[in-house]
Order: C-alpha cells, then sequence, then structure tokens
C-alpha cells in the first residue's frame, strides 16, 4: 500500500498536475463555465499567479531554506528520520494545513492584510485558472512553506511530498467550477458519506461559499470556511458554513476590475482605480452602501423600508470580516 501511495505521489509531484490541471481546464472551458468572465486582464493575472508564485517562487525558497538551515542546526538534520510515514503524513499535513488556515483567517480579519488576499478572491468565477491567484508577497510570507522546509530538513521529506500531493488535489477540485461533490447531496444514500466529507475537507460547496460576493442568499460565507486542505479546522474553530448549495454570484461585490499587475505586487504597485483598496489613497476595506430611493416620511415609518435600510447598512464588502 505504502508502495502505491508513493508512485501516485511521485507522479502527481512530477508531471502529474500540470497534465490534471490541463485536462481540467479543457473540460470547465468545454463546459463553458467562465462564459466571458475571464476578460485579458484576469487571464493574464491567472496565468502569472499559476506559474510564478507556486511554481517558481515557493520552490526557490525551500531551497534556499533547505541550503541555510544546515548553518544553524546542523546537530538536528534527519533527526525525525525514525517516524514511520504514517505518523510524519500527519505531522507535516496538520503542521501546514493548521498553519495555513490561521495564516488565512487572519488575513481576512486584519484589514492590512486582506489587500494581501484580496487578489485570491476579486475572480467572479471559480475554477482552476484561479485556484493560485494570489498576491506574490502574500505567497513569500506563506509561513507554512517555512515550516514545512524545517520539518523536511528534520527528516520528514517523504511525507512532505506526499501530503503536497494530497493538498494540491483537494484545493484544485475545491476551486474548480465542476461541482463534483453534488451527487453526493443529491441521493439519500449517499448523505452519511456527505456529512463526513464536508466537515473533513474543503469541497466546491463549502469553498465556494467562502467565495461567493453575498452572504444574503443564506449560501455565501466569506467570513468563515477559510479550510484548505481540512475543513475540519473550521468546523473546530467555529467558522463552518454548511450548505449543501452553491453561490449564484463569486468575487467582491466591488471590484473595480484593478490591473493585474497590481493584484499581483501591492503596495509595490498600485491600482489607478480611483477608490481601489489597492489604489494609491484607497481604503483598508472597502464597505459599500446602497443608496436607498428618497421616501415621504410616513413611508419611512413602514417596516418594509427600516429592514431594506438596515440590510443596506451591513452590505459591506466580502473584506469586511470584523
Amino acid at each position: 500500500m505504502i508502495k502505491f501511495l508513493e508512485t501516485i505521489s511521485q507522479s502527481l509531484n512530477g508531471l502529474g498536475f500540470p497534465a490534471l490541471i490541463l485536462l481540467l481546464g479543457i473540460l470547465e472551458f468545454s463546459l463553458g463555465l467562465y462564459e466571458k468572465r475571464w476578460t485579458k486582464n484576469e487571464r493574464i493575472l491567472d496565468i502569472v499567479s499559476f506559474i510564478f508564485p507556486p511554481l517558481v517562487l515557493a520552490p526557490v525558497l525551500a531551497f534556499l531554506g533547505l541550503k541555510f538551515l544546515p548553518h544553524i542546526i546542523p546537530q538536528y538534520h534527519n533527526a525525525f528520520s525514525w517516524v514511520p510515514f504514517i505518523w510524519g503524513f500527519f505531522i507535516i499535513a496538520i503542521a501546514d494545513d493548521l498553519t495555513q488556515y490561521w495564516y488565512h483567517r487572519l488575513h481576512h480579519q486584519i484589514p492590512f492584510l486582506w489587500r494581501f488576499h484580496r487578489t485570491h478572491h476579486s475572480a467572479p468565477y471559480m475554477g482552476m485558472a484561479m485556484a493560485s491567484r494570489q498576491n506574490i508577497i502574500y505567497t513569500f510570507l506563506f509561513s507554512q512553506i517555512y515550516l514545512t522546509v524545517i520539518l523536511v530538513y528534520l527528516g520528514l521529506g517523504y511525507p512532505a511530498l506526499f501530503v503536497r500531493a494530497l493538498k494540491t488535489l483537494i484545493v484544485t477540485f475545491a476551486h474548480s467550477s465542476i461541482k463534483w461533490d453534488k451527487p453526493f447531496y443529491k441521493y439519500k444514500i449517499l448523505h452519511p458519506v456527505a456529512w463526513v466529507l464536508e466537515r473533513l475537507i474543503s469541497t466546491p460547496a463549502t469553498h465556494h461559499a467562502h467565495h461567493s460576493s453575498s452572504t444574503d442568499d443564506g449560501v455565501g460565507y466569506y467570513k468563515g470556511n477559510f479550510g484548505n486542505m481540512f475543513f475540519l479546522w473550521d468546523v473546530i474553530f467555529g467558522t463552518a458554513h454548511i450548505s449543501r448549495r452553491y453561490p449564484k454570484a463569486y468575487g467582491i461585490s466591488h471590484y473595480e476590475g484593478d490591473e493585474w499587475y497590481a493584484q499581483l505586487l501591492w503596495p509595490i504597485l498600485k491600482s489607478k482605480k480611483e477608490g481601489s483598496e489597492l489604489s494609491r489613497r484607497g481604503p483598508a476595506v472597502r464597505e459599500d452602501i446602497v443608496a436607498e430611493p428618497v421616501l415621504s416620511s410616513a413611508d419611512q415609518h413602514q417596516p418594509e423600508f427600516q429592514t431594506a435600510t438596515i440590510k443596506s447598512l451591513n452590505n459591506l464588502s466580502p473584506s469586511a470580516i470584523n
């Protein structure tokens, strides 16, 4: 069994992932799931994000880390090499994904940090094209990259390769516009499996909710569902929202179509879009307040008007997670 898993992880960490993502992308495009929302600006941003941060920046940081650590803690090299594969897998998986849960969550809760993560949420669509769409500095500061490098140096390199393969599969398919989890909700016989699955790992239903442009429909929940590989962290820390449905709209409600270079390199490069969170004098977190029509004083005392006004004042951007 271990040999079989080793073969799969080696294949995926080689040419397997590019081939898988290419096939998934072709399937998504053939089904017309991006419609006309994949503009030139979005295409450039998604392609550069797909190539540079995960395929260039992260491996370079890992390489440099493994070259640097022998000069700092030479006595601990391969100190954990005696740990069995299964325990090494759990150590790496928990350390990597739990760290990313909190890293991700803080970028939604701290206004200054939000602008580094905003790039990932600006896409008005879901799909493999935007799965790695991140600000380069956000990726550079990925705490789990450095934690995983240290654990690899300590002798857990093989389990780390398998965790990377498994995590990439789960995260890619959670972002995909192909709703592979739908049959688990549709057929009653599969409901027990769905109950476990949706609480254990990220699925399209739970992760798509995190990318919704609104919470008004009871489906979108960008104030939670922060888990990447494991949704279990959201369950444990009280940020889970499970509806078994999918949002009708994705992205940021006030998205201005910021230039791809600003989204990749803010704050080094700024957006030229006036009022954008990424512009030179833009707000850390932009709040959308929908203007209500002017009504007579008699109408303003009607319950319907009062409810609508309260709703509009609370219609904050997906980043306003306070």
